[in-house]
Parts: C-alpha cells; sequence; structure tokens
C-alpha cells in the first residue's frame, strides 16, 4: 500500500506546487524560506523520481510540462487538505466562529428549545448556523457517533438505562396532559378508553409512549390517527372528537394557535425528561461543550424554567 509514497521525498511536493504557482524558482525558494541553488536541487530529484521535465524555463518563467498541468490539482488538493486538518485547532470563540451545528431534534424538543436559544444567540454568537434535522430514533446513537450530526434533542423516561457511549444534560422535565376540543367538559378513566385518540410518533412507532403505560394497567386506547408531526395535531383535535396526549409546555401554549381544552391524564404515567444527548468520543469539541453549556444557559432563563429538575 501506498508503494510510490514510500519511495518520494514528500517535502518535495511544497516545491512543486511552489513553482507551479509562481512560475518561478526565485519566488517559490522566497516563499519556502530555501536558496534557489536548495530549490532547484530538489527539483532535479523530484524530476528524476517522476521521468519528465516538469518545468523548462522560457524566458524569465518556469513553463510546466503537460504532466505537471495533470499533477498540479491533485498535489494542490492535498497540501491543502493536509495542512488544514493537521494545523492546530483554533480556540473556539463564539463572537467570530461561523461555525455550522446540525442537531438531530423532535417536533417538541425543537418547540421548546429553539426559540428562546436563538432569541439568545444573536449576541453571544452572531455568526453560528444551525441546521435542524430530524431524529431518525431514539437516541441517534450511529449518527452522533459518525458526526452526521453534533448533538441530539431528545427525551427519556426516569426507568431508562443511560447508554455507555453517550454523554446526557438534562434540560428539563415534563408531563403529558391530555387536549381536546372545547366541547368536553369532563375526562374519566372510561371516557378517555372509549374515545379514538390522535397520538405523535415521531420515529414512526407503531404505538405511543403512553401505550406502553397503559398495557402495564392491563388497560388499552383506540390509535384513530398516528401522525409523525405535531403541527397539524392540534387543528385536528379542535375540529373532531379526538384526543391527544401531548406535553405539558405544549400544551400551555396551543390555545395561542387553536381553541382547545387540557385535562389531565386520567391514569399515572412518570414524567420524562428532555435531555441534550452527545458522543463521548466525537462530541468533545470546544464549540459543542460550549453550545451545550449555553443551550442550557438559555433554558434556564425561559418559560421552561419552572420545570428544570433538579
Amino acid at each position: 500500500m501506498h508503494h510510490v509514497l514510500r519511495r518520494l521525498d514528500l517535502n518535495l511536493l511544497p516545491i512543486f506546487d511552489a513553482v507551479f504557482r509562481h512560475r518561478s524558482v526565485k519566488l517559490a525558494a522566497d516563499e519556502l524560506s530555501m536558496s534557489t541553488s536548495a530549490l532547484s536541487h530538489a527539483l532535479t530529484r523530484l524530476r528524476e523520481f517522476l521521468k519528465d521535465p516538469l518545468f523548462y524555463r522560457e524566458g524569465h518563467k518556469m513553463c510546466p510540462s503537460v504532466y505537471a498541468f495533470q499533477l498540479a490539482p491533485y498535489i494542490s488538493e492535498a497540501l491543502h487538505a493536509l495542512n488544514q486538518h493537521l494545523s492546530p485547532v483554533k480556540p473556539f470563540d463564539p463572537l467570530t466562529s461561523q461555525e455550522c451545528f446540525r442537531i438531530a431534534v423532535t417536533d417538541y424538543t425543537a418547540f421548546c428549545v429553539f426559540p428562546g436559544l436563538m432569541k439568545a444567540i444573536h449576541i453571544a454568537a452572531p455568526g453560528i448556523n444551525f441546521e435542524l434535522c430530524h431524529l431518525p430514533h431514539n437516541p441517534a446513537l450511529n449518527e452522533l457517533l459518525a458526526g452526521e450530526v453534533d448533538l441530539a434533542l431528545s427525551f427519556s423516561e426516569p426507568d431508562e438505562a443511560k447508554h455507555p457511549d453517550l454523554d446526557e444534560i438534562d434540560l428539563f422535565q415534563d408531563e403529558f396532559v391530555v387536549i381536546s376540543n372545547s366541547r368536553r367538559k369532563t375526562l374519566s378513566l372510561e371516557e378517555y378508553l372509549s374515545a379514538g385518540h390522535l397520538v405523535v410518533t415521531p420515529w414512526n412507532e407503531k404505538k405511543g409512549l403512553l401505550d406502553t403505560h397503559l398495557e402495564r394497567l392491563g388497560l388499552e386506547r383506540r390509535i384513530a390517527l398516528k401522525t409523525p408531526s405535531m403541527l397539524s395535531s392540534p387543528y385536528v383535535v379542535a375540529e373532531s372528537e379526538l384526543l391527544m396526549a401531548i406535553p405539558s409546555y405544549v400544551a400551555d401554549h396551543l390555545n395561542e394557535v387553536k381553541e382547545v381544552k387540557t385535562f389531565k391524564l386520567p391514569f399515572s404515567a412518570p414524567p420524562f425528561t428532555v435531555k441534550i444527548y452527545s458522543h463521548k468520543r466525537s462530541g468533545k469539541k470546544k464549540s459543542t461543550d460550549w453550545l451545550k453549556g449555553y443551550i442550557l444557559k438559555s433554558i434556564s432563563k425561559s418559560a421552561l424554567a419552572s420545570k428544570i429538575s433538579a
């Protein structure tokens, strides 16, 4: 493997690149802090190795050969990539950074985190950008490990085991409530079980999280409509007889967009915790550490502050 590179002095490649760009031995030598004789000697060695003249003199210029023209873009690209990746990492400065963070979210976690975050971050980090993507499953272990996403915003219940390869930061706790159209007066367990239900399944699950809790109680509800997104849900509920279990923080804001009524869940279900997930091996950049801290800070200053878990 790499049988050519093992025989080639790689220090000759920056010399080729400099002569090609400047078309001058003197200017290339000045750039590389070499004498012209040392550079000429190195160029001779490269010519002998590649068995090509590479450059020939025409007046005061060094003109590339056909082969040199073919090699130049590959050598330039390789040198640029190596220089970029081998350079010491610059200290992260949020005020000047133009980094783009790719974050896996659900409708719910984006709704909770990003209004407050975007309100606050334009002063602390005006050049930072975000790309939100659908959380493909929970947690996004493979995507975090591969570096496809920097962070994931998701949630877990109290009895869920932590994954050994993931770091978790608790943001806040929330619980499910039930919304219905404004005509409903009461919601008993019997009424809940006899109604049709709209269930949001962000990972296209066969059933919702609460169905597991109902099964433990020996109960079952009828799922009349299943959707991966919360966006249309309050409108559907407001115009139908369907019920929908929804995190309380979202329910608190729904009357701003559609008139619905909120009820307590008529059976016992534990609260859940919204978390920031990052991979222990791929999520240790200074910038992601800063962002995790800043998300937590923005949550503590938002309407979610009362839900932050101790």
